[in-house]
């Protein structure tokens, strides 16, 4: 691996020992990437010439801003960054009051084929590494001065199809030497790779996975999301269960309303009866209408119905707070409309 900001730090310390350098300098060099998160050796001041020569080979990966976009509303932030072979990828930082929350990519492009969603129209390019998902949080922080306290992996790509390098992201994100953020302040989303989320229930991480879900049976599911002609949701349940079971983590399930499509009485009933068992928490997302798409968002009468059904049943819901309404908001569209822009420019 040549990716130094993807590297543990007994990885680290192996490359020093390949370099003829003492194991300290691993150490220091790990707490200038991750805790001081510099875009280069030249700031790496107690790094001796010598060394920084040695390290020409093993690029430092910095993303480069090229748009940011700031809510009126809220506050909330969206960022395009550049990568080093110039795709770009979009990050978000929303303000709490129980603190800053980044919403990261953990692709470029997405292949799932959701139907509601911007990320995916494009296709797919390929996986970030660990390095390129620290450092949309790492800009962050740098551009704002403030500290990041939450993190959801929930932005362009399906993370448990960047399985590897996931786990890399997440283990140097909430480790010692770096930012130390809790496990528990977390959030990783999928549309439901079960083999991939029995996978992670080893990991025995203390994280949040959230499952995109959108519908109460197979037949709606299908329509919605490709994935659901591979895994049916019985089995991608059973996967959650399994996940609950290993970790005691609570299942949250994102639910897009889309009017007449999932947004009934009958659906409401339906999902009750699927999740009523589990350890869960759902998120109700009035979806965001795409230009490219005819779905139309439900009602708020119609979400609120809905929240209202699955709390006479006992299911713990929540209706996600629009963060970010008058800029670029949903996932995907950032990029999009840069891309676009770029390509009639050519």
């Amino acid at each position: 691996m040549t990716d130094i900001k993807s590297m543990f730090i007994e990885e680290l310390k192996a490359l020093m020992a390949e370099l003829g350098e003492k194991p300290f300098r691993a150490k220091q060099i790990y707490s200038w990437l991750h805790e001081h998160l510099v875009t280069g050796y030249g700031e790496m001041e107690n790094i001796p010439k010598a060394l920084k020569k040695k390290l020409a080979d093993y690029p430092v990966t910095a993303l480069e801003m090229v748009d940011e976009q700031i809510s009126r509303i809220d506050g909330t932030r969206k960022y395009l960054f550049r990568l080093s072979d110039g795709n770009v990828i979009e990050s978000v930082l929303m303000r709490y009051k129980h603190g800053n929350s980044v919403c990261i990519s953990s692709q470029v492009g997405c292949k799932m084929g959701c139907r509601f969603c911007a990320s995916t129209i494009g296709g797919w390019t390929r996986n970030l590494l660990a390095s390129e998902m620290l450092d949309q949080i790492y800009r962050i922080q740098a551009i704002t001065g403030e500290r990041v306290s939450n993190v959801v992996v929930m932005g362009t790509g399906e993370p448990l199809d960047n399985y590897d390098n996931l786990l890399r992201f997440i283990r140097i994100l909430t480790g010692e030497g770096g930012l130390n953020i809790s496990q528990r302040n977390l959030t990783v989303s999928t549309c439901g790779l079960v083999p991939r989320i029995y996978d992670l229930a080893e990991e025995k991480l203390q994280m949040t996975l959230a499952l995109s879900l959108h519908a109460p049976n197979d037949e709606k599911r299908r329509e919605l999301m490709p994935i659901a002609q591979r895994y049916s949701m019985d089995e991608v349940l059973e996967a959650c269960r399994n996940y609950f079971e290993k970790t005691g983590r609570r299942i949250t399930f994102e639910y897009s309303l889309v009017a007449g499509v999932n947004d009934g009485d009958e659906d409401a009933k339906e999902l009750v009866g699927r999740i009523h068992d589990l350890n869960c928490h759902v998120n109700l997302i009035p979806v965001n209408p795409i230009k490219e798409r005819s779905y139309v968002r439900s009602t708020r009468q119609a979400v609120e119905n809905f929240k209202i059904k699955l709390e006479k049943c006992g299911i713990n819901v929540t209706i996600r707070r629009e963060m970010g309404s008058d800029i670029d908001g949903a996932c995907g569209q950032l990029r999009k409309s840069y891309m676009e822009k770029t390509e009639s420019e050519k």
